[in-house]
């Protein structure tokens, strides 16, 4: 049953499951595996250690991403401007950015993988997000897609070693220590 952007954001307030808006559908997240979850925290903390607070904040699966009013995602990890923020504080509204942002990220699960790939990247492509990651905690790689000055996106894999986002200057992500 689709639902207008306004009925998506009172459920989501109101319903005490994760939930995310596809073409104007409401999605439940699903369960995810530990793996999923470990390297997702990890990650959380990794960029959560290195970020002054005072100009980045990240989420650990929470708040939303938006491209349009049919569309709602909540991925894994993500890093927000702190300006993006001021205009929600105290408004008691769901959390929901629509600006890019400097890194989104999704872990895969064998309960979100072929979705995540197929549905959501995309999605933050049109966005123009400037980097976003896909982390396979099973194969233990890295795709990376880093929007390019003409507005493209060029992918990368990487397996192990360290990775510094583009849009988050000295920033080091331990690749080893996420896949543990």
């Amino acid at each position: 049953m689709a639902v207008s952007a306004r009925e998506f954001e009172q459920l989501a307030l109101n319903e005490p499951n994760q939930w995310e808006l596809y073409c104007g559908e409401p999605r439940r997240k699903p369960g995810m595996t530990y793996e999923h979850n470990f390297t997702a925290s990890s990650l959380y903390l990794q960029l959560g250690q290195q970020l002054d607070g005072k100009v980045f904040q990240v989420r650990l699966g929470m708040g939303h991403v938006r491209r349009s009013e049919e569309n709602y995602f909540i991925p894994d990890v993500y890093v927000i401007p702190v300006g993006l923020t001021i205009p929600l504080r105290g408004t008691r509204k769901l959390e929901v950015y629509s600006a890019a942002l400097p890194l989104v990220v999704e872990v895969w699960s064998p309960s979100t993988g072929t979705y995540d790939v197929d549905t959501k990247i995309p999605e933050y492509q049109r966005r123009g997000d400037l980097e976003i990651w896909r982390l396979h905690p099973y194969d233990r790689t890295l795709t990376c897609w880093r929007k390019q000055p003409e507005a493209t996106y060029l992918k990368r894999e990487q397996s192990g070693g360290t990775v510094q986002p583009a849009a988050l200057p000295n920033v080091t992500v331990d690749l080893d220590a996420l896949f543990e």
